[in-house]
């Protein structure tokens, strides 16, 4: 026998027994998952976007089958989708409050000054490499619609000054748009939070208005005006406490000498939903 047909013998026998080897230890150290798992990702709607705090609906629904989240985490089912997985595991829908993206800067072409004229890539990214952008405020939205580009549920579009405007009842808080902007303009707040500040410039003093009309100045009335405790000023800005928002009240907008911080009503997104659409 010679000793190339040895080896293939060998090489066989051994590729055989290191398969029973395998079998063998699949079938004993083999994890069974829950069958519920595949009935609730089945129940999602398989956007898949990440809302949750999960790569995807299927490690949503392991997660609420093992009872880590809750179904009203979904935001995009919604209600409905959250009420079915309950009454399927026989456990409450939780009371999740939905969040969506806000854009915090109010500074469109409009009102705020470009210090150069950009040429190059159609893109945020790409101008804030150079120098930070063309606009005379280094904090403020570049307007090139990188978010617009990322929103994959189409709740973003651009207005006429050139600000995004997020369609509420589109978005789905999956924080592409978060990621996107290379400025950090985009936040994912409450639905139920009416106060919003629309600046994110550490800036402070008349001075910065030369760039933006809108900015904020740290003037702190509305801080002063506000119940105690909801809002507090760091690094030039004033920052809502969410711990508090049942104190929330527009009387601290009104002494606002620039409108940086603003009442977010329907009649307001209303107005920029008509700006967005007839661009």
């Amino acid at each position: 026998m010679s000793e190339a047909y040895l080896a293939v013998l060998f090489i066989g026998g051994l590729s055989i027994f290191l398969a029973g080897v395998l079998a063998f230890a699949n079938r004993k150290l083999a994890v069974e998952e829950d069958p519920r798992i595949d009935a609730v990702t089945d129940m999602l709607p398989n956007a898949n976007c990440g809302a949750c705090g999960k790569p995807g609906c299927r490690a949503f629904a392991e997660a609420v089958v093992h009872g880590e989240q809750q179904p009203s985490d979904c935001t995009v089912g919604g209600p409905e989708t959250a009420e079915i997985v309950a009454n399927y595991l026989g456990i409450d829908p939780g009371s999740s409050v939905r969040k969506v993206a806000r854009l915090l800067c109010a500074g469109g072409t409009d009102v705020a000054e470009q210090a150069a004229n950009y040429i190059g890539a159609e893109s945020c990214r790409a101008a804030a490499a150079v120098a930070g952008g063309p606009k005379e405020c280094t904090y403020g939205c570049l307007g090139l619609a990188d978010c617009e580009v990322a929103c994959t549920f189409d709740a973003i579009s651009m207005m006429p000054n050139a600000l995004p405007f997020v369609n509420a009842t589109k978005c789905t808080a999956c924080g592409d748009c978060v990621v996107a902007c290379p400025k950090g303009l985009f936040e994912l707040i409450p639905i139920n939070q009416h106060l919003l500040v629309q600046c994110k410039s550490q800036l402070a003093g008349d001075e910065i208005l030369e760039g933006c009309e809108v900015a904020c100045t740290a003037c702190s009335r509305c801080a002063a005006d506000a119940p105690e405790g909801l809002i507090e000023m760091k690094n030039n800005l004033p920052v809502i406490n969410r711990d508090l928002l049942y104190k929330e009240t527009e009387i601290a907008t009104l002494r606002c000498p620039t409108g940086a911080i603003t009442w977010l009503n329907e009649q307001q997104f209303a107005d920029k939903a008509k700006m967005a659409e007839s661009e």
